[in-house]
């Protein structure tokens, strides 16, 4: 089994990234994708958080509330603190049992956004970072998400530089051309990754 760490800044185009390689045979573990599932209704992890921030949180059809979750946790570094003491070892529980039902000749990709933020890298046999432009970044945030120019610069200036990313990088894909560009990209790196997982059978 070969454990990829896949990281990038918002915008950089990370999650089609993601998604190509699991369309080339990846098992993908999405930590933010595991966070929304381990809160979805019905779960042991949302009964927690209304247990802890109230039935507020919720919406009228039983939903967590991100939005008023988020405001409550991020003016209060203690709330914080205990709402990551809910998800976190969830998210890790999840992540593990991914992992352990993945074929020992798998190539499972950990898609972790504050992957250098978190000083992850040690984690992971082979790291990859998709690296965009700052002003591309700024741009499609602006265009497919519709973000202001303020908050968008705001977002990035938020995370780890371009520089503290490539520093950790085994792999990069720069993204900033086509999509066609990406995919050839992405299946060099897949290759890559094939032969490395032969090699280490």
């Amino acid at each position: 089994m070969l454990k990829v760490g896949l990281t990038g800044g918002i915008g950089s185009g990370k999650s089609e990234v993601s998604r190509l390689l699991a369309a080339r045979g990846a098992v993908v573990v999405d930590a933010d994708k595991i966070a929304r599932e381990v809160v979805e209704p019905g779960t042991p992890g949302l009964a927690e958080i209304v247990e802890a921030f109230g039935e507020d949180v919720l919406r009228p059809d039983g939903t967590l509330d991100r939005e008023r979750l988020g405001a409550i946790v991020f003016a209060d570094a203690e709330k914080l603190k205990v709402l990551n003491g809910i998800v976190h070892p969830k998210v890790g529980e999840r992540s593990e049992r991914l992992q352990r039902e993945a074929p020992d000749d798998a190539v499972v990709v950990y898609d972790v956004p504050l992957l250098a933020e978190n000083n992850l890298a040690p984690l992971y046999d082979v790291v990859i970072v998709v690296d965009t432009p700052d002003d591309v970044r700024l741009e499609r945030l602006q265009r497919f998400r519709g973000m202001r120019e303020e908050d968008a610069r705001a977002r990035i200036a938020a995370q780890a530089s371009r520089e503290d990313r490539l520093r950790i990088a085994d792999i990069v894909i720069r993204n900033e051309g086509s999509l066609d560009d990406l995919e050839a990209q992405v299946d060099k790196v897949w290759q890559d990754l094939s032969s490395r997982v032969a090699h280490n059978a």
